[in-house]
Formats: structure tokens, sequence, C-alpha cells
């Protein structure tokens, strides 16, 4: 079993697997801080001035906190802004893997363009033999 579980994990599938999946956890973090650090406050200066992440909604009278981490420890909330900023964040994610992908798509048809035609398959035996008597016809 640990011959198989080797085999496994040394094909090529599974080990570009957890490069993608590394690489896209890293790039998901980079991503997280371009909409909470950059894009938000720009969306919260517009509407406001408040850091975007923190408008919710009680859904409790107990709550009566201005920030949405003290809100959720006096009670229940809808926390509607970290939904958008999750969402935003998803749809930067996903546009910019949408990009990635079709610069990919775009590459791999230029190459293929680009390939230089295969030599043409030798015709078959008595193709070939057709030929070379016509050849010797023509030149009589």
């Amino acid at each position: 079993m640990l011959k198989e579980f080797q085999e496994f994990i040394s094909r090529g599938n599974v080990m570009d697997l957890a490069v993608g999946v590394i690489i896209g956890a890293a790039f998901g973090r980079i991503v997280d801080s371009l909409v909470s650090d950059i894009i938000m406050p720009i969306i919260g200066a517009i509407f406001g001035g408040l850091d975007f992440n923190n408008y919710f909604l009680p859904l409790s009278s107990a709550v009566n906190a201005t920030s949405l981490a003290e809100a959720k420890r006096q009670g229940a909330v809808f926390a509607y802004g970290s939904f958008i900023t999750v969402a935003l964040n998803f749809i930067i994610l996903a546009f910019i893997i949408f990009l990635m992908v079709k610069a990919v798509n775009d590459l791999r048809q230029r190459l293929e363009r680009e390939k230089p035609a295969a030599p043409a398959a030798p015709p078959p035996a008595d193709v070939a033999l057709l030929t070379e008597i016509r050849d010797l016809l023509a030149r009589k």
C-alpha cells in the first residue's frame, strides 16, 4: 500500500495540483489584500468615509457597537459589508483567472498556427511505382 501511495503521489498531475493549490492560496491572499486594503477603502470613502467591512445591521437590541468585531461580541448581526467584500474579492479573483486561462488558450492557438506543417506521408508503394512508370513514359 505504501508503494502504491508513492506511485500516486509521484505522478505529474498530483504534483501539478499541489503546486496549483499552493499558488492559488497565495494568490488569493494577494487579491484579498487588494480588495480589503485598496478597493474597499475607496468604496467606503464614496459611501460615507466608513470602513466598508464594518457595515452591518444589528439583529438584536443589545447590539449598539459601531465596529463589526464589537457588535459580534454583543449579539447577532447581519454583516453585509463583509459579504460584499468577499463577493467582490471572488469576482476579481474569477476575472483574473479568466484572463489567465484566456491568455494560455491564445498562446496555445498561436503556437498551433506557427507550428511547421508535418511532412507529407510517403505515398503507398503501388502509387509510388505508378508515379515512376508515368515519369519514365513521359521522358520517352
